[in-house]
């Protein structure tokens, strides 16, 4: 198992991630939502971040934090972390604005307009902080198990 480390990692990471946030938003609006287990778009924490974050520190814990390849990992880590706040954000603001205009065109016949927009696409600074500390840390245990 340890020499599959930097695929177990990750998929261990956004795995709990999606736990946690389904438990999050399950305790917030004291409601069950089943499929929000599997979708990994928005919350808290951000599993993409989580997910990128852990295989960049489990190989900055194995390999040393100077080594090339933890400086690739981390560069693409930080990529993904801008994208969802920056980039996925306004897309999912574009989404909200985008719904409400066809609501309104076609609030006759709905039928007539489009399937509505997944709105909830991008996290807030704080969701991408958490989901990185949170793969840091599960990569930092998942070692140890490993």
């Amino acid at each position: 198992m340890s020499a599959y480390k930097y695929l177990i990692i990750p998929v261990v990471s956004v795995i709990l991630a999606q736990i946690v946030k389904f438990i999050i938003e399950t305790i917030r609006t004291r409601s069950f939502n089943w499929p929000r287990l599997f979708n990994g778009n928005g919350g808290m924490p951000s599993s993409h971040t989580a997910f990128t974050f852990s295989l960049a520190f489990a190989i900055g814990f194995t390999e040393g934090f100077t080594s090339s390849i933890f400086a690739v990992s981390l560069i693409l880590a930080c990529i993904v972390a801008y994208d969802s706040m920056g980039l996925r954000m306004e897309s999912g603001k574009q989404a909200v604005a985008i719904n409400l205009l066809m609501e309104r065109t076609f609030k006759e016949d709905p039928q007539k307009g489009f399937k509505k927009l997944q709105e909830k696409l991008g996290h807030k600074p704080l969701e991408v902080l958490m989901g990185a500390i949170f793969g840091c840390l599960v990569a930092y245990g998942m070692l140890f198990i490993l």
